[in-house]
């Protein structure tokens, strides 16, 4: 008698079945899948993500893995603290001073406190938080497209995740400051229309409270304007008795390969910075830095208490990553390896009708597909080659309210081989279309 037996690709595709079907059942739809054939993954190093059948895909989209995935280091620090004491910061600890002073070296002057949190959504709620506190006011200014977070406070104040109705009448949105959609006006109008926003708050007696700015505009399709139209709205923040909100989760830790902050490219001096996992190579962690007057009434009068906002482990690990980022010059690979991988791009754009635009600082980029004018058929054009590119081997994402921009944000350690790598993914999946 004949037994029939699956192939082992048979048995494969069932098993990754079996795993869609029990994560579905056991986390509820809201949890969704990266990509139309979800990779399984089970080890990282680097740059690279191995999935459960041994194949390896180069990372060029996982900010939060800032120095590298799995770094010794970071492993060795998070490790050996774990065997040692976590606890939490009503407890002295030397370490956590440490880390605070060691974080606070790398930020302007005027930062001089540090208060610590487990994700960039509560950093950003904190800051929300002490913004309306200082200045009395309740009203909060954001792009018309960002993410700022999971919390009540902060997923209203992002509309790439609940649209823009879902942003409450106290708070205002704004364009971003688009530097190629109708030759840059958006860009250039960007503090008029801040401006606009403060006055329109005040036509409706709401007091503003704060600016909340992701200094990479990640979210509504990466765009690096020019610096004096980034002063020029914050000094009408400022004239408003509002505070400025540097959310750093995307763009700092050296990512835009200038420097370690993305504000400090503008010229800009934030009341407060935000930070979030890429602080820990993907530990659960965030911070919140802030001007020391900001917090003296809050601190006595509200009060803030994290239970394991900058544990031990956690300083442990956010002193690894700071040694890290300096000990291996990331800041400068990322600048280097950024201007390599732009100049690439570039050359795929002469090439490629459908790249209508390269937008880069560091290792962050946005490539900007067009369709002759059809939004959705760029949007489709854009799925496809993010698609296309993860069958290859290379993962990146896409991003913007259009949906029609790749997204490409690779650990800092990336490399010109790795750039080259990406280059040639990307113009196999384009010549597809």
């Amino acid at each position: 008698m004949l037994v029939s037996q699956s192939s082992p690709a048979s048995a494969s595709a069932d098993a990754e079945r079996a795993l869609l079907e029990r994560r579905a059942r056991l986390l509820g739809p809201t949890y969704r899948a990266f990509y139309r054939n979800p990779i399984h993954l089970v080890r990282g190093s680097g740059v690279w993500l191995y999935d459960a059948h041994g194949r390896k895909f180069l990372d060029a989209y996982n900010n939060v893995a800032s120095v590298g995935h799995c770094h010794p280091r970071v492993v060795e620090a998070l490790s050996g603290q774990a065997a040692t004491l976590n606890t939490h910061t009503r407890y002295l600890s030397e370490i956590i001073l440490d880390y605070a002073e060691k974080l606070l070296g790398t930020l302007p002057p005027h930062l001089g406190h540090a208060m610590f949190t487990c994700t960039g959504s509560e950093a950003n709620d904190l800051a929300i938080r002490i913004a309306q506190h200082s200045s009395g006011g309740t009203g909060v200014i954001v792009t018309d497209f960002a993410y700022h977070g999971a919390t009540i406070a902060t997923a209203q104040l992002s509309p790439a995740a609940v649209g823009a109705k879902g942003v409450p009448a106290q708070h205002r949105t704004v364009a971003a400051p688009d530097t190629f959609r109708d030759h840059g006006h958006a860009a250039r109008d960007f503090a008029g229309n801040i401006a606009a926003a403060i006055e329109d708050m005040r036509a409706q007696n709401i007091r503003p409270a704060a600016l909340l700015l992701d200094s990479a505009f990640s979210s509504d399709g990466i765009f690096f304007p020019d610096a004096s139209v980034m002063r020029e709205a914050a000094d009408h923040v400022r004239k408003a008795g509002a505070i400025v909100i540097a959310d750093e989760v995307q763009s700092g830790f050296g990512r835009l390969g200038q420097g370690m902050w993305g504000f400090a490219n503008y010229g800009l001096e934030p009341d407060i910075v935000t930070m979030g996992k890429p602080i820990g190579d993907g530990h659960p962690m965030g911070a919140v830095i802030v001007r020391p007057q900001l917090v003296s009434s809050f601190g006595s009068n509200t009060g803030y208490f994290n239970t394991f906002g900058g544990n031990p482990v956690t300083a442990a690990v956010g002193i690894a990553v700071l040694e890290v980022i300096e000990g291996e010059g990331l800041i400068e690979n990322a600048r280097m390896v950024g201007v390599y991988t732009r100049d690439l791009l570039d050359s795929l754009q002469g090439r490629h009708s459908m790249v209508a635009n390269v937008r880069h600082n560091g290792l962050y980029f946005g490539v900007e597909l067009t369709a002759e004018g059809d939004q959705a058929l760029a949007a489709a054009k854009t799925s496809s080659v993010v698609e296309t590119m993860r069958e290859d081997g290379v993962l990146i994402s896409s991003c913007g309210p259009r949906g029609n921009v790749l997204k490409i944000r690779p650990p800092l350690p990336f490399s010109r081989d790795n750039a080259e790598q990406l280059a040639e993914t990307l113009d196999r999946a384009l010549s597809k279309w």
